[in-house]
């Protein structure tokens, strides 16, 4: 770190500008502060410490991180593991600082514990893109936290596996700044402008010119180590322009509030169920999840609902109104079945009076998941047209197979058909077994069930 200090007179070192004057009037002055600079360095840091493990995977694995080996900026840290989808992962690493900041006393285990409007909270608007993304993720904006205090922070998501190519474990590096509020500000900048009116004139100094390079001596390039050649492998989406954080219109909100960001939201779960290599149950199940939410969303406000539905061209349908939905959510021109499968779903969820960020887990809990769901929806359907349901299953059989007339098996013709056939009998509850009738012309049949006798 550069620091600012009395040059002593018998030093050999040459100079070749004035110096009279210039240490009693500026050596007692603080150095001029570098603001965001540790925001970036940490984000270069750990971008370092996550190439340096990558090998020849696809991502890092995490077995490192698992065994405690964690680098010197543990404390701002958080470890997430998808172990049961990807909606409500499992903290597995928590950094102090970021432990403290969340301001509980109980221990945070999955990322739903985590106080709404707390830091930690923000990483749930960033660690879907890691997913859509299969990349490194850079991350920088401000929000008012529980505490009505206005945060600037930055961070780094990035991807861990335990099996090298899939995508279960994210590690998140974050710093962050509080904002002096109003009443603050404006008494520091009176206390200044009085400092600066009972100030004696100063004379004017010439200071040598610092080279550009200089203000960064303690930032990223400070550091020996840099990023690792991965080839085409994607870089993470952050800059080291000379802005600190980018102040938005507005501070943002834990969860969307216009219905284009219900959809946006929605879109970006649909992506990631749709571009991922290993297309989990689970990764469906949260995008069909988020777009119930849309549904939901667009239900109170069907004037923004009908305007997007124009944007896109699509009209509103009565008989099927959850088609145009996922249409907007998984795009016109997905799959038509799958459509109209994700359209039952979310009829179905409808008919069930499920609320907001339910419908995944539900999905998950159903017997036959989403092809469960769908056939009971639909049969519920038929039910309500009247229409007759067709009996499925072993008990409809065993009833059919009851309504067959019963005879001995001396009754089936013994000098015709084939050497080997196969015959279905019936134990009547007298104990007596008779024959319902002979199998012929199926050789599948017959084979596997001479197979099965054969052992």
């Amino acid at each position: 770190m550069d620091t600012l200090r009395d040059f002593d007179r018998d030093s050999s070192v040459e100079t070749d500008f004035d110096l009279s004057g210039y240490e009693d009037d500026v050596a007692n002055d603080p150095p001029p502060q570098v603001v965001g600079q540790d925001e970036r360095r940490m984000q270069v840091r750990a971008y370092n410490y996550w190439a340096g493990l990558l090998g020849d995977h696809a991502f890092p694995q995490v077995t490192t991180l698992l065994d405690g080996q964690y680098p010197d900026f543990a404390d701002n840290l958080v470890l997430l593991h998808f172990d049961d989808g990807i909606e409500d992962p499992a903290i597995t690493f928590l950094g102090t600082k970021l432990a403290d900041e969340c301001g509980t006393e109980s221990s945070i285990e999955r990322l739903s514990q985590v106080p709404g409007r707390s830091l930690l909270s923000r990483i749930t608007d960033h660690y879907m893109q890691i997913i859509a993304n299969q990349a490194p993720i850079g991350f920088e904006a401000e929000f008012v936290n529980q505490h009505g205090r206005t945060i600037l922070y930055r961070g780094i998501l990035l991807p861990f596996s335990s099996d090298g190519t899939a995508i279960d474990y994210i590690m998140g590096a974050i710093n962050w700044k509080e904002l002096a509020d109003q009443a603050t500000t404006d008494e520091l900048l009176l206390e200044i402008g009085q400092a600066l009116n009972a100030a004696p004139p100063r004379k004017e100094v010439r200071r040598p010119l610092i080279a550009a390079g200089d203000a960064w001596a303690d930032g990223p390039t400070a550091f020996a180590d840099s990023p690792l050649d991965l080839g085409e492998f994607p870089e993470p989406a952050f800059g080291l322009d000379d802005d600190i954080f980018p102040v938005p219109a507005k501070a943002i909100e834990p969860e969307p509030e216009a219905l284009a960001d219900w959809l946006a939201s929605a879109r970006e779960l649909a992506l990631a169920a749709n571009s991922s290599e290993d297309r989990t149950r689970a990764t469906l199940y949260a995008a069909i999840g988020r777009a119930w939410d849309f549904a939901l969303a667009a239900q109170a406000e069907p004037d923004d609902f009908a305007e997007l539905l124009e944007d896109a061209g699509l009209t509103m349908q009565e008989r099927a109104p959850m088609t145009p939905v996922v249409k907007l959510v998984f795009g016109a021109d997905y799959d038509k079945t799958r459509l109209t499968e994700y359209a039952a779903a979310l009829t179905h969820a409808q008919r069930m009076g499920l609320g907001k960020g339910s419908l995944a887990a539900y999905l998950s809990d159903a017997p036959g998941g989403l092809k469960g769901v769908i056939n009971t929806e639909r049969r519920l359907r038929r039910e309500e047209a009247g229409k007759a349901l067709a009996k499925r299953g072993p008990e409809a059989l065993a009833e059919s197979l009851r309504a067959i007339a019963p005879r001995k098996i001396t009754e089936i013709a013994p000098s015709e058909g084939a050497e080997f056939a196969l015959v279905m009998v019936r134990r009547l509850e007298s104990g007596e077994v008779v024959a319902l009738g002979e199998v012929t012309d199926d050789a599948t049949l017959f084979e596997k069930a001479a197979r099965h006798l054969i052992g």
